[in-house]
């Protein structure tokens, strides 16, 4: 594997990541909104990760150039899903958007696991930007060797 194919794994985990840390914004900025365009309590919103590759190939009896041509590798983002648990019922018959016993649909939002997903993206996001970074010093020694 080459240092560029190292750099475009870990840029697509940078890319992957920074996409579900938005998706936890989002969720927690709208954890009390109570109707959305689908006339129903915003929905958690959490994105589906897969392997990038192109085709599965059978390596025995290709050259290395062919396996990095059929294998890009990485994360690549397969959908983006709404969370289908339950909403939170509250009572509160005075809300407008109250059922008729007085009950509002809250969102499927815990903010305290939201929290704890941003630490973890986070967390990953760094170990890539970590991998980049190394990646590009041991670019820059090999560089040197012949000088």
């Amino acid at each position: 594997m080459g240092i560029f194919n190292i750099m475009n794994t870990s840029a697509s985990g940078l890319t992957a990541e920074r996409l579900r840390m938005d998706l936890i914004a989002d969720n927690i900025a709208n954890s009390q909104t109570t109707r959305t365009e689908k006339g129903e309590a915003y929905r958690r919103k959490m994105a589906v990760f897969g392997e990038n590759k192109k085709d599965f190939i059978v390596p025995m009896n290709l050259t290395k150039d062919d396996v990095e041509k059929n294998y890009t590798g990485g994360v690549k983002v397969l959908k983006i899903a709404e969370d289908q648990t339950p909403f939170n019922y509250v009572y509160d018959p005075e809300h407008p958007d109250a059922n008729e016993k007085g009950y509002v649909a809250m969102p499927n939002v815990n903010v305290v696991l939201e929290m704890v997903d941003m630490i973890t993206a986070t967390r990953a996001y760094e170990a890539n930007a970590t991998v980049i970074t190394n990646a590009k010093s041991m670019a820059q020694a090999a560089l040197q060797i012949g000088k």
